[in-house]
């Protein structure tokens, strides 16, 4: 009984002492627990008087509160949840930076070792003075470089005519009919002299082509511009001419003066012209603040290295593929056929790759640092194609300016329709591909002729039936096997006219 009472009386004291704390915070007996409780409790109290909507999060009362409570501690607990495996298509995944330094690993070891076998079987084939045959069969005679000098003719006379025309000397009619000679015969003259000069070499010949090409391309530019000048003034638009001629002020800067027609007809602007990266003339172009030493520095080393890999690698890795292609082309065997074709596609397409860079990266900004040309795009991104078209109007933006801008839109404006006119382009492009390899070769087989036109179905083809990256595979397969198709064809019948020829 005395146990009871005692227990009764320790219940009815505890009770008392939950009675008299309600509300307050519990007294723990140890002092360390106590202060540990009162720092907690404190701390709590100020978080939740600070933010008064932290206060169920602390003291959880309702059913709902608990289950929030009891579903927060079983997702800290947990480790799995719903996702995609990486190289699923649906995960959204995209950074294949390490596998894509993989794939460069493994082409490098892979072409290392095709690079070993060459010279274990070859030797080293490269040859400097070879390089300069390329260029001079005789060293008393240097047709190409004359061809070269004697552009400046056309050019005076694209210059003298425009000066006639802005005075009134000339009529349209007159002008337009001295444009049309001097053009015809910029692209007759230097093939005829390829052709009929026996001292001219393929390389030599090709060089000049290619010189004349581009200026008739430019001067043709520099007619189309100064006549729509001209109409421009006829026709009293003076804002209008003023937004042609002298373009707003943001694109240059406050050093350069702006020209406006006929001011633009001197020696000097056209010379710039010419030798400046573009193909479109403009009265003002766009111009860089000054020249970038150690840029230009770069852009020279990479030239000078670049055309040395090109020389070497075609010396000792193209030639001795193509020269073992000819018997198997000459017996029609397809099986060795292919499998030579399936050679040269490699070394050919990195060769290309090099072209590419070396001109249109370093070559071209070397010009324009040089000349503090400020328009740069001389490329976008044409890797990434997934049609046809779209490589053809991002990997030469020089030629596609020119062909949108003085061809494209003129024949649109003219009545012809969007595929009439996209024809057209792809004809005059493959005109100017036959003319640049046939005439130095002194042989008129069409097979860049026919390349070109083939694009067109391909294009429609890719187009209709192909997207995204099978788009693009399409694309680099057209660029791995069609570009070695070419050349085979083109080395073949450059050897059976020639060389077989002398042999019997």
């Amino acid at each position: 009984m005395g146990d009871m009472d005692t227990t009764g009386a320790f219940a009815r004291k505890r009770r008392g002492t939950f009675a008299a704390g309600k509300g307050a915070s519990l007294q723990p007996m140890h002092k360390k627990c106590m202060s540990a409780t009162q720092f907690l409790v404190t701390a709590d109290s100020k978080k939740a008087n600070s933010d008064p909507s932290k206060v169920d999060r602390l003291w959880p009362t309702t059913k709902g509160d608990k289950k929030k409570r009891k579903n927060d501690i079983n997702d800290s607990l947990s480790c799995h949840k719903t996702q995609e495996s990486l190289l699923t298509s649906s995960s959204g995944f995209s950074n294949y930076r390490g596998i894509l330094n993989w794939c460069v690993i493994m082409l490098v070891l892979s072409n290392a070792r095709l690079f070993l076998e060459n010279l274990l079987r070859y030797g080293i084939l490269v040859d400097p003075i070879q390089v300069i045959s390329l260029f001079l069969k005789d060293p008393y005679s240097w047709p190409a470089m004359c061809l070269i000098i004697v552009s400046n003719v056309f050019i005076m006379v694209a210059l003298y005519t425009e000066r006639q025309l802005s005075k009134g000397s000339f009529s349209e009619r007159v002008g337009f009919l001295i444009h049309t000679v001097n053009l015809s015969v910029m692209l007759t003259f230097p093939a005829a002299v390829v052709l009929l000069v026996p001292s001219t070499t393929p390389v030599g010949g090709a060089f000049a082509l290619g010189s004349y090409t581009i200026l008739f391309l430019k001067l043709y530019s520099y007619k189309d511009v100064n006549m729509w000048c001209r109409e421009l003034s006829v026709i009293k638009a003076k804002k209008l001419a003023r937004s042609l001629s002298c373009p707003s002020s943001k694109y240059f800067n406050g050093d350069d003066q702006k020209v406006c027609y006929p001011g633009n007809l001197t020696i000097r602007d056209l010379y710039y012209f010419a030798f400046a990266p573009t193909l479109c003339y403009e009265l003002n172009f766009p111009r860089s603040p000054k020249i970038r030493m150690g840029f230009l520095l770069r852009r020279l080393f990479e030239m000078l290295f670049l055309i040395q890999m090109l020389v070497g690698l075609t010396q000792q890795w193209m030639i001795p593929i193509i020269q073992s292609s000819m018997k198997p082309l000459e017996d029609m065997d397809l099986s060795r056929m292919t499998e030579r074709l399936l050679r040269l596609a490699v070394p050919n397409h990195l060769l290309w790759l090099m072209f590419f860079y070396w001109f249109f990266h370093s070559s071209l900004n070397f010009t324009a640092e040089l000349l503090r040309f400020g328009d740069r795009q001389f490329y976008k991104d044409w890797w990434n194609s997934e049609s046809v078209t779209y490589f053809w109007q991002n990997w030469n933006i020089p030629v596609h300016k020119w062909c949108l801008r003085h061809f494209y839109k003129p024949l649109l404006r003219r009545g012809f329709s969007k595929i009439v006119s996209q024809s057209a382009v792809f004809f005059l492009s493959a005109f100017f591909h036959e003319y640049l390899v046939s005439v130095p070769l002194r042989m008129f087989r069409l097979w860049a002729f026919t390349g070109m036109m083939a694009q067109l179905p391909l294009a429609w083809f890719v187009g209709h039936y192909l997207r995204g990256n099978y788009g693009n595979a399409a694309v680099w397969m057209s660029l791995i096997i069609g570009q070695p198709t070419a050349v085979l064809m083109y080395v073949h019948d450059y050897y059976v006219l020639h060389y077989r020829q002398e042999t019997h």
